[in-house]
């Protein structure tokens, strides 16, 4: 585990906050969160607990860092449970592991929401945070959360046809795999992300 954590500290950019260690088990998908119900997302809601590693400042410079659980993750953001809180429109570098077997998403952030729970001690309280700039294409991972199973299934039906199997190298046969992918996406009622459109 040491030797875990140690490598995806490592993975972390000068400056930015480095990865917590991932949550133990197998992962089997997200379920989806519709806390709240009523707020249109573009993307859907992963509800999970992810320790999320926060820090302001890089270097020698950083005034601020702290590790907070996840309610819930998308690719556009994610919601932190927390008693303390920082003014909307904080910067904040985020750094958190998804899949052992993944490298760390690593994202500059922007507090965007504050809740706090309500008198008679229910809700929830922590905010929400809007991802502005993901590094070293780590977002890759945090749509794989989504996408991943989907995609498997489409790319094995897709590269055992007749067309797929016709063309000569695999550049070929993975760009007309996502053209194929991008054609389903505006002909089909479903969104790719498993929500209908219609």
């Amino acid at each position: 585990m040491a030797t875990l954590k140690k490598s995806v500290e490592s993975k972390a950019p000068a400056g930015r906050a480095p990865a917590p260690a991932p949550p133990k088990g197998p992962r089997l998908g997200p379920e989806l969160d519709d806390y709240g119900g009523l707020e249109h997302r573009k993307f859907p809601r992963a509800k999970m607990s992810v320790p999320f590693r926060l820090s302001i400042g890089e270097g020698d410079e950083v005034r601020f860092q702290a590790t907070l659980s996840s309610h819930n993750v998308s690719v556009s953001g994610a919601f932190l449970e927390s008693t303390f809180f920082l003014p909307i429109g904080t910067e904040v570098s985020a750094a958190f592991v998804l899949d052992a077997d993944e490298d760390p998403v690593l994202a500059r952030a922007e507090i965007v929401r504050q809740e706090t729970l309500g008198r008679d001690g229910r809700g929830r309280s922590g905010f929400a945070l809007r991802f502005v700039e993901f590094f070293q294409q780590s977002e890759v991972t945090l749509a794989k959360l989504f996408l991943g199973a989907r995609l498997k299934l489409f790319a094995e039906a897709y590269l055992s046809s007749k067309r797929a199997r016709s063309l000569g190298s695999e550049l070929e046969r993975c760009v007309d795999a996502l053209a194929a992918w991008e054609l389903k996406k505006v002909t089909s009622a479903e969104s790719p992300w498993g929500e209908s459109t219609a």
